[in-house]
């Protein structure tokens, strides 16, 4: 039976909600996806942006992907790079590492729209102490699959019979998908836990209406039918069931909470690398 996740929205001011889906209930985890925000679409006026202050990380890896706008990505391990639409930014955290997300100076002067994705994908215990790495792949990097009505770029992982360069630790998938009023998607039981989600247009998953801003978590090992009433984009994400429960606190993730109290200890004491050029610091949170 197909499980249907509805958000919770949470308003950052100036108009600006993010829609979050993961984690929930009674799906914590579709795969290695453990967390899943869709934000925007917002308009900034002149003057205004995005300013996501330096905030570290452990035992994940994010996963940023943009429809419109872009964002300039800044972490400690000294890469900078903007983000524009169909590209993805793929940072692993490893065992520890701080970036920060701004709307650049060009676009805030000007006034900018902005609409788009941050996913964590959670390492398996193998790696969620290996040391933090960031990579970026254009849009025209990744894979495209095309049928009838259909346009599909491949994010992340494999996916029908596609492999995007994107560096990843487990079993996964991430794809992005368009399409046009009529047009029928079959999703064959390539990995275990898939979801789909709606980001925009009319759409029935497995015989059931998909609302906007939902997410259908798909029975394991089955084909699954997709069908567009109107012209639509929706989100494919998945993998291979984690190799145990993860827990999450503030912005880390990890298999104990050993770990997760040594990184609490450790940004308490500033003990993390700093962003280069950035001299914010968010305080822990009190539990």
């Amino acid at each position: 039976m197909t499980t249907i996740l509805s958000p919770h929205v949470r308003d950052l001011g100036d108009g600006f909600q993010v829609q979050r889906l993961l984690p929930s209930f009674p799906h914590k985890m579709v795969g290695p996806f453990i967390f899943f925000d869709h934000f925007g679409p917002v308009d900034f006026a002149p003057g205004q942006g995005v300013d996501v202050r330096p905030h570290p990380h452990i035992g994940l890896a994010t996963v940023t992907y943009l429809f419109e706008g872009s964002m300039m990505h800044r972490d400690s391990g000294r890469a900078v790079q903007l983000i524009e639409p169909g590209d993805v930014n793929w940072m692993t955290a490893g065992i520890g590492i701080v970036h920060s997300e701004r709307s650049t100076p060009e676009h805030r002067a000007a006034g900018h729209r902005l609409h788009g994705l941050q996913t964590w994908v959670a390492l398996p215990k193998a790696h969620e102490q290996r040391e933090p790495s960031f990579s970026h792949h254009a849009k025209a990097e990744l894979p495209v699959i095309s049928a009838p009505g259909v346009t599909m770029r491949v994010i992340a992982g494999t996916a029908f019979g596609q492999r995007a360069p994107t560096s990843t630790f487990s079993p996964i998938f991430y794809v992005a998908v368009e399409m046009a009023a009529g047009a029928t998607l079959e999703l064959a039981p390539e990995h275990e836990e898939r979801a789909v989600y709606a980001v925009a247009g009319e759409l029935r998953v497995a015989g059931e209406a998909l609302p906007v801003h939902h997410m259908a978590v798909l029975e394991p090992w089955t084909t699954t039918r997709i069908d567009a009433a109107s012209a639509s984009r929706c989100m494919l994400l998945g993998g291979g069931k984690m190799d145990g429960d993860r827990l999450i606190w503030w912005n880390f993730v990890a298999s104990s909470r050993e770990l997760i109290d040594a990184a609490s200890a450790r940004w308490r004491a500033q003990g993390f690398p700093p962003v280069p050029g950035e001299t914010e610091f968010i305080p822990l949170p009190e539990r």
